[in-house]
């Protein structure tokens, strides 16, 4: 299933979103060789481009990116924050923080290195059950502004194209996806801005993303995960 953002205003998605392609990284010391990152020259994306990604009625909510506004706890413990969303199955995972003007943010933390647009594989999910993943729970803490970056293709279409002979044995991953790429495929990504106190709901073991501080100043974000139900939380668009 590709990209599906729940949303009522396209015209509200427009306003903070953008679309570019992507290549693979070659020369760049920062990256990891293969990674997938965005050409930059963003531009804004369409009316037509903004219906299309609107969610249809009964979209999993596996599947779903929603963009929202977490509430902050009244205790102002970040551990707690997700608890009343989700119960005792929510796992928080910690906080990132990003440097400015990062065009992806996530590193390898074996070496330091970039790892570009990427799949999460904390369930380890086989490619039947790719779509089954915990979603993750995101809230920029400032003080910049950031980008979530996501990819329009999800990770069983691409691994059914670079595996088209034993796709269905296969634990779909990053490398499926810097493949793809490197094989000169088309692939659209988009960004979504997201100021302080905002954030997202994204299946991100599902579709190709990371974070972006591109012409932006640092910031934090912190990150859980659960099986969130779509719509617990005030959406922005």
């Amino acid at each position: 299933m590709p990209l599906h953002i729940a949303l009522t205003d396209p015209d509200a998605l427009r306003e903070r979103c953008d679309v570019s392609g992507v290549r693979t990284a070659d020369t760049e010391p920062a990256y990891e060789p293969g990674a997938v990152i965005p050409v930059g020259s963003w531009r804004p994306i369409t009316h037509a481009a903004a219906r299309a990604l609107t969610a249809p009625t009964g979209t999993p909510a596996g599947t779903l990116v929603e963009i929202v506004r977490p509430p902050l706890p009244a205790g102002g413990s970040l551990d707690d924050l997700a608890l009343p969303l989700g119960g005792e199955q929510v796992q928080y995972i910690g906080q990132a923080l990003a440097k400015p003007h990062m065009l992806t943010t996530t590193d390898n933390y074996r070496d330091g290195r970039l790892i570009g647009l990427h799949l999460d594989n904390w369930d380890k999910l086989t490619y039947k059950d790719k779509p089954s993943g915990r979603r993750r729970l995101a809230l920029n803490l400032g003080p910049g502004t950031r980008y979530l970056i996501l990819g329009a293709l999800d990770a069983q279409a691409v691994c059914r194209a670079v595996h088209p002979n034993d796709y269905a044995q296969r634990y779909p991953h990053t490398d499926d996806y810097r493949t793809y790429a490197a094989d000169g495929h088309a692939l659209h990504v988009i960004r979504i801005r997201l100021a302080p106190g905002e954030g997202y709901i994204a299946p991100t073991e599902y579709l190709l993303h990371d974070g972006s501080t591109e012409d932006q100043e640092a910031s934090a974000v912190a990150f859980w995960l659960g099986h969130w139900q779509s719509g617990n939380l005030p959406s922005l668009i």
